[in-house]
């Protein structure tokens, strides 16, 4: 499937990594610790800003 993985800016540093968006787990941003996204059951609950789709 295309467009399971996003790009996504972490709302308090600007990091910005690659996700699955379908996170069964919380997803955390590697420099700061701040939560981007929560598990839902499905398309999990975005925190920062996505700025790219990848894949």
């Amino acid at each position: 499937m295309t467009g399971d993985f996003i790009k996504i800016k972490c709302p308090d540093c600007a990091n910005e990594q690659i996700a699955f968006k379908k996170a069964a787990t919380k997803v955390t941003c590697h420099v700061c610790g701040s939560t981007l996204i929560v598990p839902k059951g499905g398309v999990g609950e975005i925190k920062g800003e996505v700025t790219e789709v990848v894949g």
